[in-house]
């Protein structure tokens, strides 16, 4: 959601930020004409409600006065007036309803600092850590791996549900949960979140407030009652604050819950059809800050230090690129992709996105702060990213502990949370 008032200030700068993003046309001009056209309408309706007024007076003294014909008249300009008032409420409203939609459905405008680029090839690379494990065999995928392969069942789980679902078993269901585990702990006890549970159901305004809507509503899942099912946690963090005016020493409100997240991926047909790394249901550990403008943009590396120092504690190698506008999502001004190592696939994949949207989210929930020195009630900044997503974390690390015999090397992090086991054997059990 864009400020108004800030377009119709300066709309060559709304154009020149909003064309960044490839195939977005200037809209300014567009946007202005609904504007001037509402608001040439609330005026005209303003203008005859004071004469409706005017005329409602005068009534009385014509009446007291014995004036029929003037009392007829005014009575009758009354009741004209009112029906224009209200004709002109209800066009006013219909126009104002049109910008809302317009303002909606627009992206974010790229921070300046946000590379300009068509596609993923145009990311941009700005840190790595690790190096990829050196294998003298041939790696295999994930679900290819001989000690995965009596707990990982697509077969069953597309018996149950469809293509992209897995039932998770035995030694891998307990890596997965002890995944998510370590994330948890790791971002309460040392990164300072606050842990959270939340609804995974929730109401269109929600999906509204962080974006998901109208837009990309066939993105997600929908009940026949009218919940949604959330693709990601991010939609119920965020909405914590929404239609709050909180006080500034409130801020920052940091956020972290495990959560199932339901994606129906459309527009993703024939693309990582095989293994766990596209799913229609999966889990995730979700980060959510809601922070003071002047700090979000710092907020945006401590979040991905968040999400980088899981994987580093996992020793897997990762990368983080910056996307660049082509490639960024609706709601972001500027998101940094944080890339897993995967050998089976011998490149890197995405395992976290974190996002700063600046006060985009913050208008459509109308979320406010009121600054400690007093004035008006400000829009709070949102940010939000993946710490990590568990089944692609789950990936990462049988691929990379993979060993030549089938088995896979436990990374020491999660071991206290394996009762101490080591490895899964090619067995499919661990020790």
């Amino acid at each position: 959601m864009h400020d108004i008032r800030a377009i119709r200030e300066n709309p060559a700068a709304f154009d020149a930020a909003l064309t960044r993003r490839p195939g977005v046309a200037a809209m300014s001009a567009q946007i202005l004409a609904l504007d001037e056209a509402r608001r040439a309408k609330i005026a005209a309706a303003e203008a005859a409600q004071a004469e409706q007024n005017k005329a409602a007076k005068e009534v009385g003294a014509a009446k007291a006065s014995g004036n029929e014909a003037e009392f007829e008249r005014l009575r009758a300009l009354v009741g004209e007036k009112k029906a224009q008032v209200a004709a002109m409420q209800t066009e006013a409203k219909a126009l104002d309803a049109q910008l809302t939609d317009l303002l909606m459905a627009i992206p974010n405008l790229p921070y300046d600092d946000t590379p300009e680029g068509a596609d993923e090839a145009d990311n941009v690379e700005i840190h790595r850590w690790g190096t990829p494990p050196t294998l003298d065999f041939a790696p295999k995928e994930h679900y290819e791996i001989t000690g995965v392969l009596p707990g990982m069942d697509f077969e069953t789980a597309a018996k149950l549900s469809g293509a992209r679902f897995v039932v998770l078993s035995g030694a891998v269901a307990r890596i997965h949960r002890a995944l998510a585990q370590f994330m948890l702990d790791t971002h309460i006890d040392q990164n300072g979140l606050t842990e959270t549970w939340t609804p995974v159901l929730v109401r269109d305004e929600m999906m509204l407030g962080t974006g998901q809507l109208p837009k990309f509503g066939e993105d997600s899942y929908r009940t026949t009652n009218g919940w949604w099912l959330v693709p990601t946690a991010e939609v119920t963090l965020t909405n914590i604050v929404n239609g709050m005016t909180v006080d500034e020493d409130y801020l920052p409100r940091r956020y972290v819950a495990h959560t199932q997240c339901f994606r129906s991926e459309a527009g993703s047909a024939g693309r990582d059809t095989a293994g766990m790394l596209r799913q229609h249901q999966f889990e995730k550990v979700e980060m959510v800050s809601i922070t003071h403008p002047d700090h979000s943009r710092a907020e945006l590396d401590r979040m991905t230090g968040c999400a980088t120092g899981i994987l580093e504690a996992l020793n897997l190698p990762y990368r983080t690129v910056a996307l660049c506008t082509g490639d960024m999502g609706f709601g972001a001004r500027r998101t940094h992709d944080i890339e897993v190592w995967l050998p089976g696939q011998n490149t890197y994949r995405e395992i976290s996105s974190v996002s700063v949207c600046g006060d985009f989210q913050a208008r459509r929930m109308n979320a406010r702060f009121k600054p400690a020195e007093g004035g008006k009630p400000q829009f709070v900044h949102t940010l939000n990213g993946s710490g990590l997503a568990v089944g692609r974390c789950l990936i990462a690390v049988l691929e990379n502990g993979q060993q030549a015999d089938g088995s896979v090397i436990m990374p020491e992090a999660i071991r206290p949370y394996l009762g101490g086991k080591t490895r899964l054997g090619a067995d499919g059990t661990l020790s």
